[in-house]
């Protein structure tokens, strides 16, 4: 059995940081590298580690889901790590199957496209498609907001369950952007509840001045991706007027991108 043991390969190891994260993250490479599962005599030739200290670190791995050890005392990748790449994975599909969606969204409405996944009360920006006139704004691609006063966020937020948003929300601070900004539960609530009932969100300069956007949500069919879609301009010539005319459009666009997903990331039968 192939053990990864090139030197190139150890060398990356032994010169990872020695804290215990780090220890920890080796540990899974050693086992994810492999050519097949490991014996504990195996990790320890390459680990470098002494043998209580590795057998103990190796027991809190399978413990958290992320080793599994069968009855011969081999280790393979466990199920919980599994699933996290897989939702890692599904995360950079999601994107490339909204892609030509928020083009098209920008060429019909020339303003800037984003998409979003919420993480948390937080939604993280996972694609921007510039408008054809482009104003500066807080929004990147890998970078936060709170989900309580953005478009894509709440649009996202209202595709949540009761229960599940009360818990989501439960102790946020809301930190007043703007003078328009949401400053309490019960505001958010309510503006949900237009959400759900039309189909589509607004931020209107909610998070920055001079901002404004209409976001549609996107839901996965088992649920574990909540997203949102949203078209996005500067206050003086994006009016709420102008969203309203353009949320038909955001809507499909949302609509079309979980049919791609049901279609693509679906079960396969």
């Amino acid at each position: 059995m192939g053990l990864g043991s090139e030197a190139g390969k150890n060398k990356r190891h032994r010169d990872r940081e020695t804290g215990t994260l780090g220890k920890l993250v080796s540990l899974l490479d050693f086992v994810a590298l492999a050519d097949g599962p490991m014996r504990f005599t195996d990790i320890l030739s390459l680990s470098d580690q002494p043998r209580g200290s590795l057998h103990r670190q190796l027991s809190h791995l399978v413990e958290e889901g992320l080793l599994e050890v069968d009855r011969d005392g081999r280790y393979r990748i466990g199920l919980r790590l599994l699933t996290l790449a897989s939702r890692s994975w599904a995360r950079n599909e999601f994107r490339a199957i909204a892609e030509p969606h928020l083009h098209r969204l920008q060429e019909v409405t020339g303003e800037t496209v984003h998409l979003g996944v919420l993480r948390g009360a937080e939604v993280i920006y996972l694609d921007k498609v510039e408008g054809q006139q482009s104003v500066r704004m807080y929004s990147q691609v890998g970078n936060a907001s709170p989900a309580y006063c953005t478009g894509v966020g709440k649009a996202a937020l209202s595709a949540l369950d009761d229960a599940e948003l009360a818990e989501r929300i439960s102790g946020l601070e809301y930190r007043p952007y703007t003078e328009h900004t949401l400053r309490s539960a019960s505001e958010l609530l309510s503006d949900i509840s237009q959400i759900r009932a039309r189909g589509y969100a607004f931020d209107l300069e909610e998070h920055e001045n001079g901002i404004c956007c209409v976001a549609a949500p996107i839901r996965s069919d088992d649920g574990h991706m909540l997203a949102g879609v949203s078209v996005t301009g500067p206050a003086y010539r994006v009016t709420q007027q102008r969203l309203q005319t353009w949320a038909p459009g955001v809507v499909v666009a949302a609509d079309s991108i979980m049919m791609d997903m049901r279609n693509r990331m679906g079960p396969k039968r």
